[in-house]
């Protein structure tokens, strides 16, 4: 047990953890529900990856952003998205299929969105 009779260190609140499970599986579901409106194209289905490795890119991406904004560090957001456009870019020109790319895109941006919208809403109810 913590002193003060608390199990939770100060720095860290129960509001922190609600917005950090939000920005996994929920924010996931969303953002599959939201880009079900344009099925992927046949191309994607040629592309062989490993089995859920987007929603797992997802999820991590959306907790580092969030992680970022909780703690201030706005810059490591700017890092991650520069990173992430280096490794997509040559997927994205090889391919040279604008749907595909259309579609990375909006599912990038909804996440990205959704994790620093839930960090942003935190941050408010911390102060």
């Amino acid at each position: 047990m913590i002193s003060g009779g608390s199990f939770v260190q100060p720095t860290i609140s129960w509001v922190t953890v609600a917005g950090l499970l939000i920005v996994t599986f929920p924010s996931a579901k969303f953002i599959e529900v939201f880009l079900s409106q344009w099925p992927p194209a046949k191309s994607v289905d040629r592309i062989k990856g490993l089995k859920n490795a987007g929603l797992w890119i997802g999820i991590l991406e959306r907790i580092l952003i969030y992680i970022f904004i909780v703690t201030s560090h706005w810059e490591g957001i700017g890092f991650l998205l520069a990173a992430k456009s280096i490794f997509r870019f040559g997927d994205l020109t090889n391919s040279k299929d604008i749907y595909l790319t259309e579609y990375i895109m909006v599912g990038t941006l909804l996440s990205f969105s959704l994790a620093i919208v839930t960090g942003l809403s935190i941050n408010y109810f911390l102060s």
